[in-house]
């Protein structure tokens, strides 16, 4: 085909060239004779070209490769109702970021990466993008490559420094991890895991434990896995095959864990000193927040015991959940009561984690930005991929 091409730009560039295509013909049209007699000589038909059917052939081809050239589209062939704004077209969740994620952090600084923030289900939510009779804002910026609405699975990781070297400890990999690690793991030079800490049993804290069978696999030899009791008994159901590899058929590969589990005590990795932050997570269920060094993370929380008050006094920067910008709901704060215990921590800094998709980024930090002047509150939404340098 690229001879035909340049047998068609020679044609025309060359004065007094003989050519069979008619005086006047473009190049392309001359490609396009050329191309579709070859291909009925391949076939063993005659190799004669109606011109009409040729220049219709030629005419619908071109018309689709100009019009994303062209001024004025030709119209698109498929329209939404015209009662509703025609929504972007959607990016897969696993798109890699831009050339500006890829930023390394100083050597000796260790940080906090927002893997993710969301709700269990992510935003965009696949019902808002299908529904023809409302358009929901947020989910529809949300599906836009690099918006800040646009939210996995909570969790963090912390690269945390020290004497010996770097080590990643995340928090939670939920039934999202695998898109939000193609993302952000490639991005910010992100390789090993030197441990996981869980917070609750639920899908989307431990969804993704089965994913980590690419790193037991192929960058090291196992992870260790930090979990209360009574989620690791959660997990002997839903994860039985990890949990006790004897069950699993001879040669298959799957994650390789090991599991120490911890109690409502300071325990450490890496020479890091955790703290656990026991909470409430809806009526008589208990999940676990985390406090390394001054950085408290509390993701899943509907009440904080008056016991846990204690263990988070002098908190640099707190890390909360607040999923909803005007009430709670029976297992997470909204935004009202998140910014309530707020002011009763006093953390020098917040960022908040965990929000659904009525928690419009740009908007709802518009207006927390006002609570700095107001109340001398620092108090912001955070976003996927979000650093945030730290000391530990």
């Amino acid at each position: 085909m690229g001879s035909l091409w340049r047998e068609c730009a020679g044609t025309h560039r060359t004065p007094g060239s003989r050519s069979p295509i008619p005086k006047g013909v473009g190049v392309w049209e001359c490609w396009w004779r050329r191309a579709v007699v070859s291909m009925a000589a391949a076939l063993g038909m005659p190799p004669f070209v109606p011109a009409a059917a040729a220049r219709s052939l030629f005419a619908r081809s071109a018309a689709r490769w100009r019009a994303p050239f062209s001024r004025a589209a030709a119209p698109r062939r498929f329209q939404l109702p015209s009662s509703r704004p025609r929504v972007p077209p959607s990016r897969p969740l696993y798109n890699f970021a831009s050339r500006d994620d890829k930023i390394q952090a100083p050597e000796d600084q260790s940080e906090i990466i927002f893997i993710g923030t969301g709700t269990s289900e992510g935003i965009p939510r696949v019902s808002c993008l299908t529904n023809q009779s409302k358009t929901c804002k947020v989910c529809s910026k949300a599906i836009e490559l690099g918006n800040k609405n646009r939210r996995l699975n909570t969790s963090i990781l912390i690269r945390y420094v020290n004497s010996v070297g770097r080590f990643n400890i995340l928090v939670d990999a939920g039934k999202f991890f695998y898109h939000s690690a193609l993302r952000w793991f490639p991005a910010y030079g992100l390789q090993n895991i030197d441990a996981v800490i869980i917070t609750h049993s639920h899908a989307d804290a431990i969804g993704g434990l089965d994913d980590l069978r690419d790193w037991t696999n192929n960058v090291q030899p196992f992870i260790p896995i930090y979990v209360a009791q009574r989620d690791f008994e959660v997990m002997k159901k839903t994860h039985y095959y990890i949990v006790d590899t004897s069950v699993i058929v001879a040669g298959a590969a799957v994650s390789e864990l090991q599991f120490n589990v911890i109690k409502e005590e300071p325990f450490v990795i890496h020479d890091l000193k955790v703290t656990p932050l026991p909470v409430w997570h809806g009526h008589g269920y208990r999940s676990l927040g985390f406090r390394f060094g001054d950085i408290c993370y509390i993701s899943d929380v509907s009440d904080i015991p008056e016991e846990t008050y204690m263990l988070l006094k002098d908190c640099d920067l707190l890390i909360l959940d607040a999923l909803r910008p005007d009430r709670s709901s029976s297992t997470h704060f909204g935004l009202p009561r998140a910014l309530e215990e707020v002011r009763k921590i006093q953390p020098r800094r917040t960022l908040f984690t965990g929000m659904m998709h009525l928690m419009d980024h740009d908007e709802i930090n518009e207006e927390l930005a006002k609570l700095l002047k107001s109340e001398g509150l620092d108090v912001q939404l955070s976003y996927d991929g979000l650093r945030v340098p730290v000391n530990l």
